[in-house]
C-alpha cells in the first residue's frame, strides 16, 4: 500500500530546518569534536559566522564551544560538572570517549609541554611545531622502562604516536622523521593534571631503579 503524499497544511505546520551552514558545523563538531581552519577553512569560517546558534545547539547535549583565534582551532568540549574535579577528566570529548592509557598519557604530556615551550619562544599561533622523534623518544624513556634496544624502543614509541593520532593532536613521522604537534594539543588537559602525571611517573622510575640497585 502506498504512502499518501503529506497535505499542503502538514508541509505548512512543520517546523522549519536548521539553517545548512549551522547543520553542517555542528555535524562537523559532533563527529570529529574539531574542526582546523588551516584543513576546512569554510567549514571555520561558517562556524564563525554562526556561532551564537551553535553554542545553542550544543548546550542541551552539555557541550561548549571553544574558539582560538591565535592558532586557528575550534573544539567542542564537555561541560564541567561542577560537583566533579575538572581536573579529573580529560576536556575534549574524543579523549573522554576513549580513556587513554597511562603511556598514551604520558606521551600527551610530553608533546604538550615540548609545544609550550615552543610557542613561549617562537610566538602563539604559529603553523607548525615539529618534534623529532630522537628528542620525544629520550624524553619517554625517562620515565618509561628501557628495553635495551633502540630498535624495540622507537618501535614503542611509533605505536604509541600511530594511537594517539587518530586524536589530532600529532601527525605521523615525516622523511626527517620529525612529527608535528597539532594546535589542539593545548587545549586537551589542565596543565595541572599533565604536571600531576609527570610527577607520578618520575616517582614510579625513580622507584624502580632503587629496587633494580638494591637486587
Amino acid at each position: 500500500m502506498e504512502q499518501e503524499p503529506p497535505s499542503p497544511e502538514a508541509i505548512e505546520d512543520a517546523p522549519p530546518r536548521t539553517d545548512p551552514e549551522v547543520r553542517l558545523v555542528t555535524q562537523e563538531l559532533l563527529k570529529t569534536g574539531m574542526i582546523d581552519l588551516s584543513e576546512k577553512s569554510e567549514i571555520y569560517q561558517a562556524a564563525i559566522r554562526h556561532q551564537t546558534t551553535i553554542e545553542q545547539a550544543l548546550e542541551p547535549l552539555d557541550l561548549s564551544l571553544t574558539i582560538d583565534e591565535q592558532r586557528g582551532i575550534m573544539i567542542v568540549s564537555v561541560r564541567a560538572d561542577e560537583s566533579e574535579d575538572p581536573d579529573d577528566n580529560w576536556n575534549h570529548p574524543l579523549i573522554r570517549r576513549q580513556r587513554l592509557t597511562l603511556e598514551q598519557s604520558l606521551l600527551l604530556a610530553i608533546l604538550r609541554q615540548y609545544y609550550v615551550v615552543q610557542e613561549l619562544e617562537l610566538g602563539t599561533g604559529i603553523e607548525t611545531i615539529k618534534m623529532p622523534i630522537d628528542i620525544l623518544i629520550d624524553q619517554m624513556f625517562k620515565y618509561l622502562p628501557d628495553s635495551g634496544s633502540d630498535s624495540k624502543n622507537e618501535r614503542k614509541i611509533l605505536t604509541l604516536i600511530e594511537k594517539l593520532k587518530t586524536h589530532g593532536v600529532v601527525s605521523e613521522p615525516d622523511k626527517n622523521q620529525e612529527i608535528t604537534i597539532r594546535p589542539l594539543i593545548s587545549h586537551l588537559a589542565s596543565p595541572s593534571t599533565l604536571k600531576a602525571l609527570l610527577e607520578q611517573l618520575r616517582t614510579l622510575a625513580a622507584s624502580e631503579t632503587r629496587l633494580d640497585n638494591e637486587q
